[in-house]
């Protein structure tokens, strides 16, 4: 699966954006597809996860602000990021995990990232 993200930027304390991101699924059955963040000094956390379902979970400090979707027919998730607080700089990445047709082993796969940085 390759994980193309785009929508980062430079954005002021109190605003949105909308990250994307498409994915190359061919040969693959996609399980749940979900957005995650490292900030500097900091591991990597979840953000928000959509299953195939668009069962939705959110890490507690989004919850409100972000939006998860997906988009089948264009193989893309979406985060909506509102309220942007300067907490919320970080880079963020696309993930999926997903596992060969015919096979039962699930993997995950990575986005290369895209930068938010929220100015106060």
């Amino acid at each position: 699966v390759q994980l193309q993200a785009s929508g980062g930027g430079l954005v002021q304390a109190g605003g949105s954006l909308r990250l994307s991101c498409a994915a190359s699924t061919r040969g693959f059955v996609i399980n749940h597809m979900g957005w995650y963040r490292e900030a500097p000094g900091k591991q990597r956390e979840m953000v928000a996860t959509i299953t195939s379902g668009d069962s939705t979970n959110y890490e507690d400090s989004v919850k409100g602000r972000f939006f998860i979707s997906r988009d089948n027919t264009k193989n893309t998730v979406y985060l909506q990021i509102n309220s942007l607080k300067p907490e919320d700089t970080a880079v963020y990445y696309c993930n999926s995990r997903a596992r060969r047709l015919g096979r039962t082993l699930e993997y995950d796969y990575w986005g290369q990232g895209t930068l938010v940085t929220v100015s106060s």
